[in-house]
């Protein structure tokens, strides 16, 4: 059969190729042929229209909505997220050979659109699980602008010195008063290149909130969420309701959209509906209701948060750390590690050790497994030797998805060793009051951290338990095998079996 897939997750990095890889695969091994395009964060390659008119089924592994997938509306569908492609990716390929089938069986006239009953997608097709590709579709889109605006205010910082953003934004510091910078082409003879890339980087970070809630909405409601959904953020930061705020706005105008284009409408009318009727409708909806109704109960929430970071210290804050660290390793990439990534990043200003301790916990499973991978070898496959490696650049980088392999093969005793090291790495962080201006770069941001060498050492100490965890979970339970002797020649002895039991 002739089978095509699309994969996307919510960074476009790891998870998305992985499972474009895993379905080229299972494909390959059951015979069929498979075209993948992978919506990544280096773009896509769209399929051709000889590609869309000879498929027999399309997969759509992905935890974000899917771009074009109008495209798909001739073809038995089967659906499910880039970590059921990473571990059951022949499961997938076997019931996209079964819709196929049964699609060709049945008469044109009869033969429903989209997923077939008791696909992957069928089972999945709950609020819950629509709610969660909502929500990460608009951090995928928000990613980048966070790694950008982070890394050019972090080396704003590492220039010019914390007072930097003080001098451009206005403010005391050290007892010195400064008027903020408002005419821009003044920035660099008042401040120099430290204040112009801080400038440059606050200016993106600004566009995190409004991207988020633009891109929940349109996840929800295709491109005509993006407008109501994009000014609903822009209220929800100017009233400080925050990253809640702008989670509150993108669910909001993606569900007026929705709830306005089912309103039947003269045929005369729907030509101007998606370029003046939706967009001013819902528009005024969202904004309305976000500065009378719900902005401010959620800025109220905010700020109580925002309170509690600022007085967390001793014991709270090492549990917090741990707590961090633990989410951060339970799905490496996954929706999980994405609440614990994104609160860090919204607790840049409030408490930059918060972040410090989020990287030390998403590098540390990779970090983990590739020290284990060298210590004690017979424990793992030739492949994961040759894997473990590439996860010594992926852990510095912070690319926690380079344990997903590790995980996916033997996840009853992999999860819980990375677990207890990014808790143990997370929590070491917290307690020593490192912190980091950046929300990412891993090892590579070593001269932005405050208090750099605890921080390394916290990584170490998370690395050294992931590690010694995982030794000793595969070690469980293996036995020596006897090797087999062929007649008249010596014994081998015994040789360690190098699969676990």
């Amino acid at each position: 059969m002739r089978l095509i897939a699309v994969t996307a997750c919510p960074t476009g990095i790891a998870h998305t190729y992985m499972a474009a890889e895993a379905l080229e695969q299972a494909a390959k091994a059951a015979g069929h042929e498979i075209v993948v395009e992978t919506q990544g964060s280096a773009g896509s390659t769209p399929f051709t229209d000889e590609q869309l008119a000879s498929a027999d089924a399309v997969i759509l592994a992905a935890d974000v909505a899917v771009r074009g997938r109008e495209r798909f509306e001739h073809l038995p569908t089967v659906e499910g997220g880039v970590k059921q492609a990473i571990n059951h990716a022949p499961e997938m390929i076997g019931e996209a050979q079964a819709a196929a089938e049964a699609h060709a069986a049945t008469p044109a006239a009869e033969r429903p659109v989209g997923p077939p009953a008791g696909s992957s997608s069928a089972k999945e097709a709950g609020f819950g699980s629509l709610l969660r590709q909502w929500l990460m579709t608009g951090v995928s889109y928000m990613i980048p602008f966070v790694a950008a605006g982070g890394l050019l205010i972090a080396i704003a910082f590492l220039i010019g010195g914390p007072e930097i953003a003080t001098k451009v934004n206005g403010g005391v510091f050290d007892g010195q008063t400064y008027q903020a910078i408002d005419d821009l082409t003044k920035l660099w003879g008042d401040v120099g290149i430290a204040g112009v890339l801080f400038k440059i980087g606050d200016t993106a970070f600004t566009m995190l909130v409004p991207i988020l809630a633009g891109y929940i909405a349109y996840g929800m409601a295709d491109r005509p969420g993006l407008v109501p959904g994009i000014v609903g953020g822009l209220i929800a930061t100017s009233i400080d309701a925050g990253f809640l705020g702008g989670i509150v706005a993108g669910l909001l105008a993606g569900g007026v959209v929705l709830a306005i284009n089912r309103v039947p409408v003269h045929k005369n009318v729907r030509g101007i509906m998606p370029v003046v009727v939706v967009p001013l409708v819902a528009t005024t909806i969202v904004g309305l209701l976000m500065i009378a109704v719900v902005g401010p109960p959620v800025a109220d929430v905010m700020d109580a948060v925002t309170d509690w970071l600022k007085g967390l210290g001793g014991s709270n804050a090492i549990l917090l750390g741990a707590l961090l660290g633990a989410m951060m390793a339970f799905d490496m990439g996954g929706p999980i590690n994405k609440v614990a990534y994104t609160f860090g990043v919204a607790s840049i200003a409030a408490n930059p050790d918060i972040m410090a301790a989020v990287i030390v916990a998403g590098m540390t499973p990779p970090l983990g497994i590739a020290l284990a991978t060298v210590v004690r070898k017979r424990l793992f496959t030739e492949d994961e030797r040759e894997a473990g490696k590439a996860n010594w650049l992926l852990g510095a980088s912070f690319i926690t998805e380079g344990a997903i392999p590790f995980a996916a093969a033997d996840p009853l005793r992999v999860i819980p060793s990375l677990i207890a090291g990014s808790a143990v790495g997370g929590a070491l962080s917290m307690g020593f009051g490192a912190s980091s201006p950046a929300p990412h770069g891993g090892l590579w941001i070593v001269p932005l951290i405050g208090d750099p060498v605890l921080w390394v050492v916290a990584i170490a100490a998370g690395t050294a338990v992931t590690c010694a965890c995982l030794v000793a979970v595969k070690s469980l339970g293996r036995r020596p095998v006897v090797a087999e002797t062929t007649p008249g020649a010596p014994a081998t002895g015994v040789v360690p079996s190098t699969v676990n039991a």
